[in-house]
């Protein structure tokens, strides 16, 4: 099989984005706009009430971004008129049925002229409220597939997802998919209609009850977890994301379908510039807490991998694995990591911070500069708990019963300092199944492309995927960590 060129696959393509005020479809669509400026189009989905509302997140969201910055100072003044002409912002929302697209003759003009469908919309939170993840990650997918079925000239459905539907799996993880109803651990099988109903019946009950926003979004949150759990899935995130899976694989048809799962994603690599990132992502808040002198131990197995991947990689991977499903190519699911050919060691992480914040510190909102020190790496949960009895139970203890001796003279200290361990500890408890994971994600697929990629296709220079060509040392000191603080500092 030949790949033949992707620049010309791209030529005259329109091609339909959900999700495109997210981090990675940001990445996309600069990517394509910048490298085959011959593109016929882009509908970008934006969740909004109307056409002017979708124009000004994308001017604000999209556009105007610091990734964009290429762009700009490629095509000066006439950068508007070329985006004009290039791009169409679609208000919707992929949670209801034809994506919410409400005006009917935008509608009929993306069923007769999309050729790619990429749905990049998910909600990302650990512990996000059951009704919304489900209501995104899961029936949303559905909704994009219904919706590319009508677009009469589609060559396909690219879904991104995540690797991490497999959950806490050890060992070697194949690219394999989920098939409707099957649970991880126990012999119940998922009934994705009966989750959605048990999920209104709920929210209904406590509406009824009366029972205050803020305490039916606790609910939710809890609940996500609670059936995440029963399934053998760690967090709502992830569980939603597979069951978002098994309804592609089961309703495809003979919709041709790309399901793409990425690691944690990282800052650009190269493209369009090194370091650009938006939103502070799963090692983010861990390197950002430690240069603040928030964070002062690591928890990691002495052998743990974070499989970590650059952002503008996963984006080339996708571009060329649309192009080998466009010509046939077998495979429908790519695993885009770096554990199996390139991984990056736990330990790796602190060692890069501490040198990192050692030469350049972090500046607080006083002007001054963060001292760190080299802090603890905790190998094991028990030694994670131990550290927090120690450290911070006993003496709230002590607190609490100085505040009861002395008439509640420290209630307020009490209390904020109660509600920090309680958030530290929820946290640890969400992230527990990353910072120990056992398994490695196989990428025969992933790594079957990259081998026609390079035999058959010139363009290896512009959509480079291959992860050994990092070196996570200069990558984490001189790139990401560079990048991260130049976000956060915002």
């Amino acid at each position: 099989m030949e790949l033949g060129s992707i620049l010309q696959f791209l030529e005259d393509k329109t091609i339909l984005v959900t999700g495109a005020t997210g981090y990675l479809a940001k990445i996309f669509v600069e990517k394509i706009l910048r490298v085959q400026p011959k593109v016929k189009k882009f509908y970008l989905l934006l969740r909004a009430a109307d056409a002017k509302s979708a124009a000004e997140r994308l001017r604000d969201e999209v556009i105007g971004k610091e990734l964009f910055r290429v762009l700009r100072e490629k095509h000066g003044a006439s950068l508007q008129s070329f985006i004009s002409e290039k791009v169409t912002p679609v208000a919707g929302d992929i949670s209801y049925e034809d994506l919410g697209v409400k005006d009917s003759s935008l509608k009929d003009e993306m069923w007769r002229e999309v050729d790619v469908v990429l749905n990049f919309a998910a909600t990302t939170d650990f512990d996000e409220r059951y009704d919304v993840a489900l209501g995104i990650n899961t029936q949303g997918a559905l909704h994009v597939l219904n919706f590319a079925k009508k677009c009469v000239n589609v060559k396909m459905l690219v879904h991104v997802s995540t690797a991490y539907v497999c959950g806490e799996d050890a060992g070697l993880i194949p690219e394999q998919p989920y098939h409707m109803g099957m649970a991880k651990k126990g012999d119940s099988k998922i009934d994705i209609n009966f989750e959605k109903k048990m999920v209104q019946e709920k929210i209904n009950e406590l509406k009824l009850e009366g029972v205050p926003d803020k305490e039916i979004t606790s609910a939710m949150k809890d609940l996500g977890i609670e059936r995440a759990r029963l399934f053998g899935w760690p967090n709502t995130y992830v569980f939603t994301k597979a069951m978002g899976e098994m309804l592609l694989m089961n309703r495809k048809d003979n919709l041709p379908l790309l399901i793409i799962r990425p690691t944690m994603i990282a800052s650009t690599y190269k493209e369009p510039f090194p370091g650009w990132i938006e939103g502070v992502r799963t090692i983010d808040s861990i390197i950002a807490g430690y240069g603040k002198g928030r964070v002062t131990c690591f928890i990691s197995g002495q052998q743990s991998t974070l499989d970590v991947v650059p952002a503008d990689m996963v984006v080339s991977a996708i571009i060329v694995a649309m192009v080998a499903r466009a010509k046939q190519h077998p495979e429908i699911i790519y695993h885009l990591g770096s554990s199996l050919r390139n991984p990056f060691n736990a330990s790796n992480l602190h060692d890069f911070s501490f040198r990192y914040f050692s030469e350049h510190p972090w500046i607080n909102k006083e002007g001054e500069s963060v001292r760190i020190g080299k802090g603890i790496v905790l190998t094991s949960m028990s030694k994670f708990y131990m550290y927090m009895a120690l450290r911070f139970l006993l003496p709230l203890k002590a607190l609490q019963l100085l505040n009861i001796l002395l008439f509640k003279t420290y209630q307020d200290l009490c209390t904020d300092l109660d509600r920090k361990v309680k958030l530290v500890m929820r946290l640890v408890d969400l992230y527990k199944p990353y910072v120990f994971f056992e398994g490695i994600f196989d990428d025969i697929n992933t790594e079957k492309l990259r081998i026609i990629f390079k035999e058959s296709c010139h363009e290896t220079n512009i959509f480079d995927f291959d992860p050994t060509n990092i070196d996570w040392e200069d990558y984490m000191i001189n790139v990401h960590i560079p990048g991260l603080v130049k976000y956060v500092m915002k």
